[in-house]
């Protein structure tokens, strides 16, 4: 079943071999990807628990050979051709090829070129025929292709002339554009005023009914106070006579008003020069308050009040101005004016304020002064006692500053002995610090020289690591060379082996047909000799 399977891929080829020796080969030659888990027991064991390996291989080479017929039967163009790509070229030269190939293998080997040409001169044309043939299908596209392009740049140009200028229809489109936009105002501009007209008209029809009704009203009202004139019998001269008598008594009434007006305007100055001394003196009865507030007069337990009540205060009446209060006559009677003490009278200048100042005042603040003298004459000699005190304590600060002036001296004295003192000190210091520097020095010479040795078996130990590992990938480079080698002349080997069987076989065929001519003229000659006998 193999030999069978595989005659159907490779029809020249004959095995010679055990089939444990041929399947091995032969698998790798066709890449099977399973190759490597068959061994040659399994092969030469068939059946049992290895027949599902052979079964996979078998199965294998027939889904092989199936495609290898599909191949060769051409069924797979369809799926190039949807792939985009044309194999029918590639099947002529390929036929070409391989029956030119055949012919000229079958020729004598001392033909010449002129036969060899006149052999493959008929596949040369039959090829050139399978050409024709394929390239007579793109031919008659390409033709339809250029009729419907003629066709549509036709129309193309058909459009271009019908058609205007993009950039006029460009210019008419933003004009209407514009012009709708204008139109859509003056629209709503018009519906606005058609609303306000509407609104206007409905105010002035709502007008009219009233002055219409209003209209109605007075004639009605005429014709009662006429039927009421003529009901109480007043004749017409009665009547301009009591007319003459009311406009004498109202021009009365105007001079009467203008005079108040006079009245009254004399009136609002004087109560306004009033207003104004009575705010000056609430001014200065402020000043006052914050003065004595100050010096202790306020308020009454205050140091230098001794009881008595030294906070002065205007004492008039809050009510309304006095013009607003008589003239107009819109207050009640009972409301009293910030400037009257009652609606009659006016203020004195002794209650206007609450105490008596040149009684009572004048004298406390006289007593005051004497006190104050008084204290001022304690207060200066008690200054001056402090004064003597005081130039006795600087008398005393300055005995003490000539004692510290000493005492300076001497530590200035100190401070240049310890000066030397750290002179000696820091000379000997700095000699110490240079002999340990010095050690110091060598001491770093020492590390550097130790770490300069240990640096260098580091770098030889790191080289040494290096070179080992470039030594193993060499190794590994090499061993895999060798690998890639000896599979390649195994592939050389059995190819040249395959080859080299193929060429016996055909000799061995070719010999026994040189036997077979032999053999058979041989015979035609014994035949021919026995009927000339």
């Amino acid at each position: 079943m193999f030999q069978w399977l595989y005659h159907r891929i490779d029809p020249s080829y004959r095995f010679q071999k055990n089939i444990d020796q041929e399947v091995p080969p032969i698998l790798k030659q066709l890449r099977y990807p399973y190759e490597r888990s068959i061994t040659k027991s399994q092969i030469a064991a068939v059946g049992g628990q290895n027949w599902s390996t052979f079964l996979g291989v078998l199965h294998w080479m027939m889904q092989l050979a199936q495609m290898l017929d599909g191949y060769t039967a051409n069924r797979y163009d369809d799926a190039c051709t949807e792939s985009g790509i044309d194999v029918s070229g590639d099947h002529v030269i390929f036929d070409f090829l391989s029956k030119a190939y055949r012919d000229w293998l079958s020729m004598d080997e001392d033909a010449g070129d002129d036969e060899a040409d006149r052999v493959l001169a008929p596949h040369v044309e039959l090829m050139a025929e399978a050409f024709e043939h394929a390239n007579s299908k793109y031919s008659s596209e390409l033709e339809m292709l250029e009729a419907e392009n003629s066709r549509l740049l036709r129309e193309i140009e058909d459009l271009e002339k019908s058609t205007p200028d993009p950039a006029l229809l460009d210019n008419h489109f933003k004009i209407m554009e514009e012009d709708k936009i204008k139109f859509e105002e003056y629209n709503e501009l018009a519906l606005q005023r058609t609303d306000k007209y509407e609104n206007r008209g409905q105010v002035l029809q709502e007008e009219l009914d009233k002055l219409m009704e209003e209209l109605k009203e007075a004639e009605e009202e005429r014709r009662g106070l006429q039927k009421i004139v003529d009901d109480q019998g007043i004749s017409m001269q009665d009547i301009d006579r009591m007319t003459s008598e009311q406009d004498r008594l109202q021009k009365g009434i105007e001079l009467a008003s203008q005079r108040l007006e006079d009245v009254k305007k004399k009136l609002a100055d004087r109560e306004m020069e009033a207003s104004h001394k009575l705010d000056d003196l609430e001014r200065m009865v402020d000043n006052y308050n914050t003065v004595a507030y100050q010096i202790g007069l306020i308020p009454a337990t205050a140091v230098n009040a001794k009881g008595r009540d030294f906070e002065l205060q205007v004492t008039v009446n809050d009510g309304p101005d006095f013009g607003s209060s008589q003239l107009k006559g819109t207050s009640g009677s009972g409301s009293t004016d910030r400037l009257l003490a009652d609606p009659t009278t006016g203020y004195q200048p002794a209650h206007i304020l609450n105490l008596d100042l040149r009684g009572q005042i004048k004298n406390s603040l006289l007593t005051l002064r004497k006190e104050i003298s008084e204290r001022r004459s304690v207060a200066m000699d008690l200054m001056m006692k402090d004064h003597d005190l005081l130039d006795g304590i600087k008398e005393a600060i300055e005995d003490k500053r000539n004692e510290v002036e000493a005492l300076e001296h001497r530590v200035r004295a100190a401070e240049e002995e310890y000066e030397k003192t750290k002179e000696v000190t820091t000379t000997q210091k700095m000699a110490s610090d240079a002999q340990i520097e010095k050690m110091e020095k060598e001491l770093a010479k020492m590390r550097g020289s130790l770490s300069e040795s240990v640096q260098l078996m580091e770098q030889r130990e790191m080289n040494t690591s290096i070179e080992y590992e470039q030594l193993v990938l060499r190794a590994n480079a090499l061993r895999e060379e060798l690998h890639t080698e000896i599979d390649r002349m195994l592939n050389d080997v059995i190819k040249f082996k395959i080859h080299v069987q193929k060429n016996l076989d055909d000799y061995e065929g070719f010999v026994a047909d040189e036997l077979e001519k032999e053999l058979g003229s041989d015979e035609l000659r014994e035949d021919t000799r026995g009927l000339d006998m």
